[in-house]
């Protein structure tokens, strides 16, 4: 672990995680890279550089990929490893998180957050604000958890599925890689195929 924080991703999500990373009180100091040249520095916190540019620093820095989309993530995070980077887990210090409790590399717990003992969280995901993951869960890589979404006890999610904001999952179910529930979404029963869900309970939306 170094002392030096590099976020790549400067804009909202990005703005979260350095706030995460400066409570935690970890890093002596924290900055971006990010690929929009009117950038120069985000929540006080300066950015020096492109995403191409992350090689500079893998001797100096810890990385965090501060970066919503899942698809973006997974392949920033797959270079910087290739690199040979060091790649951080960050959790705010107002979250909770339970006994034997694992977080991969590249993941995020962010405030007022709860995981409960003997979850397990994959890389490169985000458990978002006042969400909550109840025990035994085991979460896929790439996951995001996103604002206030809760899930009960013993439920897997797949790799790379996004669960919306206020979404309720329902203890011991099985959510397949690949899907979208939508806002406020309620699953009562297994989610097998890859798509959007929506509604109370949760159905795989139809194409228009």
């Amino acid at each position: 672990m170094h002392e030096n924080l590099m976020l790549i991703g400067a804009k909202g999500h990005g703005k979260v995680v350095a706030d995460i990373a400066k409570h935690a009180g970890r890093y002596k100091s924290i900055a971006f890279l990010d690929d929009d040249p009117s950038l120069k520095e985000s929540l006080g916190f300066p950015v020096i550089g492109k995403s191409g540019e992350a090689y500079k620093y893998i001797a100096s820095c810890d990385f965090f990929v501060a970066i919503g989309n899942a698809m973006v993530r997974r392949k920033l995070l797959g270079q910087l490893w290739a690199n040979g980077a060091e790649i951080a887990v960050l959790v705010h210090p107002r979250a909770v998180v339970g006994e034997n409790v694992s977080i991969g590399a590249g993941s995020v717990i962010m405030a007022g957050a709860v995981v409960n003992p003997d979850t397990r969280i994959g890389k490169g995901c985000i458990v978002n604000t006042c969400a909550s993951v109840d025990h035994d869960c085991v979460i896929g890589d790439y996951v995001h958890i996103a604002v206030g979404a809760h899930l009960a006890g013993a439920v897997n999610v797949g790799e790379n599925t996004w669960i919306g904001a206020g979404v309720i999952v329902k203890n011991n179910l099985n959510i397949c890689k690949d899907c979208m529930l939508g806002v406020g979404a309620v699953a009562v029963k297994d989610i097998k195929a890859p798509g959007v869900y929506i509604g109370i309970p949760a159905k795989k939306k139809l194409p228009c």
